[in-house]
């Protein structure tokens, strides 16, 4: 792959792609992290239970998540501009299914899952063009980029409002699939640094079978270099295409020595036991890192954290209409409200956790304690404001998803950041998944928010007790519960780019 120029990295063209990063996850964000002022119209239209519609919004924040692997083997292999065109395809289109779906679950199909992993798509290829382009402040440019995604629900949140009143719903989602499409246009800034693996690959083959011909070409015309004599003259230019010739031949024989023993089926089996291989050690690779008892702990944290404070994000809205505090979604929604607390938490609890005398996991464990109480006051607020206060608290303290890259960072090193901050987001997606509906589930068994709303707080809070006491320096071993870590920046995007 092609080596970026200093004069490209941390400047010029690469603010141009923190614009265009910035803007992708704005528009493919904006309308699943405000689907809580959809989630009430969806359950007027089709009558069913809390439980099943919050599918809808717990499968789009999850499967991106869940996905993420996939998302940046795409980006990997095609690159961020081709994966954003065909994100922006799957958002809009996702979107504008929605608008025909005819029960909750074409919905769960159309909004949850196309548009699910449209989003994650876009989010894996902003943020890996973002690490190609940066290097001395990439943590700076990352920040900005992701801030889209929050400062997409706080717009979408109130356009939604809006465009439900005025054209209805399914003229809302109809409009803001359109709106999505921008997506390609974003794209096309992305111009890539780095050659992505499918184009390698290609060009490899290429020239690898272009020299195949000018070996049999150029052994068809001087017979001395097929026999491979010792005692014939060359240069070393000849001498290097005899190497060639050779190496070429034997693997030529090998092949089909393997193809005489072994029949046809002899190429198929040799891929299932590479594949096999592979599989084999990033699963034994993976048992190692969740052996490391802090880590296994911040996955425990982050499912339980994710299962207890989304919910919020797809009830909140219902939670002040079911108990009379408000008729209808006001002009400024709380999840707007929420939304945009969330995005002044990140940068609050990034800027804190860069400060040397404070613990990343200490400052962690503190936002899930906060949180947790937010949730348990969610029943006993009786009052609209109280609730506007909460969305602002429990928002401020959801802005510890920025803290995750660093953190994993702190307990594996950054040689293994890669393959745990997947496991983390895995971890994390699969109780983004399970929280709503089991929330709903609460509601349609007790005919109230009460319950669901202590069991997202128990949840949130049991995971803060577990990430604290398994992290003392009295249980971990090694230096996984130390200082803060030396962390080496490199010029390679293929680490950092795992927050995506």
């Amino acid at each position: 792959s092609m080596q970026p120029s200093q004069k490209v990295l941390d400047g010029g063209w690469a603010w141009a792609i923190v614009a265009a990063s910035f803007m992708a996850q704005l528009l493919a964000y904006g309308s699943p992290q405000s689907v809580g002022v959809l989630y009430p119209e969806w359950l007027q239209a089709f009558r069913q239970g809390k439980g099943m519609t919050a599918w809808v919004g717990s499968l789009v924040a999850g499967v991106g998540l869940v996905a993420s692997p996939v998302c940046s083997a795409c980006v990997d292999n095609f690159g961020a501009r081709p994966v954003t065109v065909f994100s922006g395809v799957m958002v809009a289109g996702g979107l504008m299914l929605s608008a025909f779906a005819p029960n909750v679950q074409f919905l769960i199909f159309s909004y949850g899952i196309v548009v699910g992993l449209g989003c994650g798509l876009v989010y894996a290829a902003t943020l890996t063009i973002t690490c190609q382009y940066f290097e001395k402040r990439r943590g700076l440019a990352l920040g900005i980029v992701t801030t889209g995604t929050s400062l997409g629900s706080f717009i979408y949140a109130t356009s939604q409002n809006e465009l439900i009143v005025v054209y209805g719903l399914d003229g809302c989602l109809l409009i803001i699939g359109a709106v999505s499409l921008n997506l390609m246009a974003c794209a096309g800034f992305m111009r890539p640094l780095n050659m992505p693996g499918y184009y390698l690959k290609r060009r490899a083959a290429l020239e690898r079978s272009t020299e195949e011909q000018l070996l049999e070409k150029r052994a068809l015309e001087d017979p001395k270099v097929s026999t491979g004599s010792s005692t014939t003259s060359s240069t070393p230019e000849e001498g290097h295409v005899t190497k060639e010739l050779l190496m070429a031949a034997e693997a030529k024989d090998s092949v089909q020595v393997e193809a005489e023993s072994g029949g046809v089926l002899a190429p198929v089996l040799s891929a299932i036991r590479r594949k096999q291989q592979a599989y084999s050690q990033y699963t034994q690779s993976t048992y190692e890192i969740l052996q490391d008892q802090a880590m296994a702990a911040f996955c425990m944290a982050v499912f339980l954290f994710s299962l207890g404070a989304f919910p919020p994000v797809l009830f909140i809205e219902d939670v002040a209409q079911s108990q009379g505090l408000i008729e209808e979604v006001s002009l400024i929604p709380l999840v707007s409200i929420g939304a945009m607390a969330t995005c002044v938490g990140k940068l609050v609890l990034g800027v804190l956790v860069d400060i040397r005398w404070i613990n990343g996991i200490r400052l962690y464990a503190f936002t899930m304690f906060a949180g947790g109480a937010a949730l348990l006051l969610i029943p006993v607020i009786n009052s609209y404001l109280g609730l506007q206060i909460l969305s602002v608290v429990l928002g401020f303290f959801s802005g510890n998803w920025s803290l995750t890259s660093y953190i994993t960072t702190k307990i594996v090193g950054l040689d293994r950041l890669t393959q745990a901050h997947g496991v983390l987001m895995f971890f994390g997606g699969l109780g983004i998944m399970l929280g709503p509906p089991v929330v709903g589930w609460f509601f349609d068994w007790t005919r109230s928010y009460d319950l669901a709303f202590y069991f997202s707080g128990g949840c949130v809070l049991l995971g803060a007790f577990l990430l604290s006491g398994l992290t003392l320096p009295c249980w971990t071993r090694g230096s996984g519960g130390g200082g803060r870590p030396d962390i080496h920046y490199t010029s390679s995007c293929d680490k950092v780019a795992s927050v995506a």
